[in-house]
Parts: structure tokens; sequence; C-alpha cells
């Protein structure tokens, strides 16, 4: 039985947006009912070029709701640019997270977004032309390598969790690997073993990743981060502003800044949240 916070419970429940723009800027489709996922994507810009209204139509299971309820909250008062940089990982940060297995469906919403923001430019929806892996959900090549660089995945397990790709059959589980693998091996081809950082290089590091990665991200919705001290490999910081009362702030920590920090500075650092 999958846990879900309170705020996926919450959309699923008393999901909101459901519907169809009247005379919408965009509309995107994606899924299918025959794979168990559907959703249906429309927005209408007002005359400040800004998202004035999103709603949407989902088939599928709670999270798919509930996602693509978070995804048109989220969408409301941004304007495309804005918008396009929205990620799967975001609308689950939203929800406070979801469990691994149901990351697909933040996946959808974003797929659904970008198709929505095409049509509203008179663009067709990108066709990732490739050879289909996954026969049973109709995965291609191309979607898999995508999941793989943006969210860092190295098992088949995650992929699936992802799109899809895996869950049925399994027969396509040799040619995921082979994909997962020529991904890592394209990233990484000569990992050298990292130098020991000193203590004055490990707290320049983590500082400069803190103001060129992390705070600005953090400074767009009204959030901030504070350096508080360096024992050792654990990170002591503060939250501050919006990020200081917000219910996903542990995930936000732990799936953004820390992550964040094991790619520019250590895979060994912890963060740690310092309250007054």
């Amino acid at each position: 039985m999958w846990e879900y916070t309170d705020k996926v419970k919450e959309h699923f429940l008393n999901p909101k947006n459901v519907g169809v723009v009247e005379n919408p800027d965009g509309v995107g489709e994606v899924g299918s009912l025959a794979c168990g996922d559907a959703l249906k994507l429309s927005f209408k810009l007002g005359e400040d070029g800004r998202i004035a209204d999103a709603k949407f139509q989902t088939f599928g299971c709670a999270s798919a709701i509930a996602s693509s309820s978070a995804l048109t909250e989220m969408l409301k008062g941004k304007t495309l640019e804005e918008a396009q940089k929205i990620t799967n990982e975001e609308i689950a940060e939203f929800l406070g997270g979801l469990p691994k297995e149901k990351m697909h469906c933040s996946v959808m919403g974003r797929d659904a977004l970008e198709n929505a923001i095409l049509c509203y430019r008179g663009e067709e929806p990108k066709k990732l032309d490739s050879e289909v892996v996954c026969e049973c959900f109709g995965v291609t090549e191309k979607e898999i390598e995508r999941a793989v660089r943006e969210n860092n995945l190295t098992e088949i397990e995650e992929v699936t969790n992802y799109v899809k790709a895996g869950g049925g059959c399994g027969n396509c589980h040799d040619r995921i690997q082979g994909v997962i693998d020529s991904i890592i091996g394209a990233a990484k081809p000569k990992e050298a073993k990292p130098k020991k950082l000193t203590n004055i290089q490990k707290i320049k590091l983590i500082e400069e990743t803190l103001d060129r990665d992390i705070r600005p991200e953090l400074q767009k919705d009204g959030g901030d981060i504070e350096l508080v001290d360096v024992n050792g490999d654990e990170v002591q910081v503060r939250l501050q502003g919006a990020c200081s009362t917000c219910k996903a702030s542990q995930v936000t920590l732990k799936e953004y800044v820390e992550k964040k920090l094991h790619e520019f500075v250590s895979p060994d650092l912890t963060v740690e949240e310092v309250k007054e």
C-alpha cells in the first residue's frame, strides 16, 4: 500500500480546475486509455500574457489526478517562459512527494504542459522518433533516454517508475539496461577517484553552490537558505522566507539542496535544517 501525503489526498479527493478551458489558447494531450493513464491539459492567457486559467481532464490513478490538479494550480499567474521550466520533480515536490512507483504521473503532467505550449505556438507535439523499446506501454528509446538523463536514473525499476517502461511483460528489461549503461558510460567515461577536500575547500564549494544553483531557485518562490555551519560532512542550513513555513521543506532539503551539493561538492554530504 502506497503512502500518500495529505496534499496528494487533498488534490485527489477535491481536485482543482477539472474540465476544459473555454476558448483555450493551448491544449496538450498525453497517454492513452489503453495504457491506463491519459491527460488533457488546457490553458488560457490573460491580457498581461500570464496564464489566467488552466484546467485538466485525467483518466488514471489518485497520483495522476493529484499531479494534474497540482500542475494547474502551479501554472496560474506564470508566463509561458516560466511555465515551461516546471519539471516533473517540482510537481511531485508541490504535493509533498509522490511514491516512487508513481513518479510517471508527474512526468505525464510535464509532457502535457509541453504539448499545450507547443499548441499555443502553432507547433506539432514533439515526436521522439525512435524505436519502441517497451511494447506493453509503447515507450520509445528516446523517452527512456530522456527520463534517465533528466532524473539521474540508474536502475530498471526507476525507469519503470518514471515512464512505465518495463512494467509489463519484462521482455524489454535488457534493452532498458542497455540504455542506462550507455548514458552512465557516456556521462562518466573514466571516473577518477575524487580528491579529499580540505575544510576550507569544502565550505567554499558549498557556499558557491548555494549562491549559484540553489538560492536563486528558492528565491523565485519567495524562499531563501542560509549556511549556518559545516560539521564534517553534515551541512547545517536555515531555511528562510516561504521555505521556512513550507510543509514540503524536508523534500526540498533532501531532494533538491542535498542532491545539488552531492553533484557539485561531495556525495558524502548530508543536509540538516537548523531552526531558531
